[in-house]
């Protein structure tokens, strides 16, 4: 079974045991709970989920840290929580928190890895937004510092306001979350899926977000992103396609870390040699919302006076739409315009045909700019390519027009600027004349990349 999914009842009728001792588990700070209290949570355990009718264990029950440390003890007929360092626990299922109501709970540090607090996916696709909603556990304002969260299932969970000062959060489904407000300075959120949570307001300072999801996300002015990693070669780097960025400070994140976004990793690994229609068109997608999560994120960071910093992420996007006309050339419309399909008709061919010819004049297009200027992010490709230039033609221009050294030199450079100016005794006959006006139509083309590489990259243009 994988870490994101859950198919199984975790509970099993329980009898209540004998007060157990804290001895063996030190988060243990509550009283132990009465007799009554015991019965109760074994009652309710024996309760069996119906997510059609949202009827869950301890839906709508308000529980107390003390409920929680016993639920933890007698987890699986006492086999106790899941210990996420062990891996071959990590297979194991957590409390079925689902639909509970732990608000403004003292929940620091318990291990609550594996926890279940929300619908698997399989289970969200095939359910309303009213029955997603019961299966939400409730949170707010709860204290979950340095607790074990690892691989949780908080799929559309309320966090909003809650504590999770280094919280273990790794691998946790935080997809849709209700994080408004919460405090996460210092959480462990590696490999977390993000997406579509509410992140407005959350302060995530020094959190480690290295190869999280964050697609779709939410962020504004009030979120704190001060020291926020987001990238390491352990866990590789964020994901951060459509994210609303809103007016969040981005100055404060370390991007030199950031390698790659994590959405191009994704993309990179569903790279498909043959594979049908739809696989091709889901992995021309997949390219496609890289390039905007680039462009978005150097957008953003433009607005905020980052034009350095900005400069890796919109070069990479240019790199990756080359990569997607590249893939539309080979597999046509059929796969790369969404419901578009391919026609038996000699029109269809046609058309077909000459959008890929299109297709493929960007692609050299695309290729040029990168090889004479980096997309204008890299003028010292320009600067390079105009001494090459200079050089060879002027390596010519002594070999066919018998001219020395100085000579060939002066006349490559007064023909590169000077658009075909030749001064000297040469012909238009003259194989010298040839080269001489090759080299001004190349002058011309080298320029004005050069002139929009330096508007690009110093004025951020």
């Amino acid at each position: 079974m994988a870490l994101n999914d859950r198919t199984t009842n975790p509970s099993s009728p329980l009898q209540p045991p004998a007060t157990p001792t804290n001895n063996s588990h030190p988060w243990r700070i509550s009283p132990s709970i009465p007799l009554d209290r015991q019965q109760y949570l074994t009652q309710r355990l024996t309760i069996t989920p119906d997510i059609q009718q949202g009827t869950y264990p301890f839906k709508d029950t308000k529980l107390t840290r003390a409920d929680i440390e016993w639920l933890l003890v007698m987890h699986e007929n006492g086999h106790g929580p899941v210990n996420w360092s062990d891996e071959q626990q990590r297979e194991r299922l957590g409390l079925d928190l689902r639909g509970a109501d732990l608000r403004h709970v003292n929940l620091r540090g318990l291990p609550l890895a594996r926890m279940y607090g929300g619908l698997t996916w399989e289970e969200w696709i095939l359910t309303t937004p009213e029955q997603r909603d019961m299966a939400d556990v409730h949170l707010e304002g709860a204290d979950l510092s340095e607790a074990h969260l690892e691989g949780a299932i908080l799929r559309g969970a309320y966090l909003e306001g809650a504590t999770l000062r280094g919280a273990y959060l790794q691998e946790a489904i935080l997809y849709r979350a209700h994080l408004s407000g919460a405090y996460l300075r210092r959480a462990h959120l590696e490999k977390a899926n993000l997406r579509g949570a509410d992140l407005r307001g959350v302060y995530l300072r020094n959190a480690g977000l290295a190869g999280a999801d964050l697609r779709d996300t939410f962020f504004n002015a009030e979120t704190d992103m001060e020291g926020v990693v987001l990238g390491d070669e352990k866990f590789g780097d964020v994901s951060l396609a459509e994210v609303h960025w809103g007016d969040v400070n981005l100055s404060g994140v370390d991007w030199t870390r950031v390698k790659v976004l994590g959405d191009a990793q994704r993309a990179r690994q569903q790279e498909i040699r043959g594979g049908t229609t739809r696989e091709r068109g889901k992995q021309i997608a997949e390219y496609r919302a890289t390039v905007r999560a680039n462009r978005q994120l150097a957008n953003a960071m433009r607005a905020q006076g980052m034009n350095e910093e900005a400069v890796p992420f919109a070069y990479h996007a240019q790199v990756l739409q080359r990569k997607v006309l590249w893939r539309h050339v080979l597999w046509g419309q059929a796969a790369s315009l969404p419901g578009r399909e391919a026609l038996p008709t000699v029109r269809y061919r046609i058309e077909d045909a000459w959008w890929r010819i299109r297709n493929y004049g960007a692609y050299i297009f695309l290729w040029f700019l990168d090889v004479l200027a980096g997309y204008g992010y890299k003028p010292g490709r320009s600067v390079l390519i105009y001494l090459l230039v200079i050089a060879l033609f002027a390596t010519c221009y002594s070999v066919f027009g018998h001219l020395s050294t100085s000579e060939a030199l002066i006349f490559s450079v007064t023909s590169f600027h000077g658009r075909g100016f030749l001064p000297g005794p040469f012909a238009l006959s003259n194989p010298v004349t040839a080269l001489a006006a090759l080299e001004a139509v190349m002058g011309l083309f080298i320029e004005i990349s050069f002139i929009a590489t330096f508007t690009q990259r110093f004025f951020g243009r």
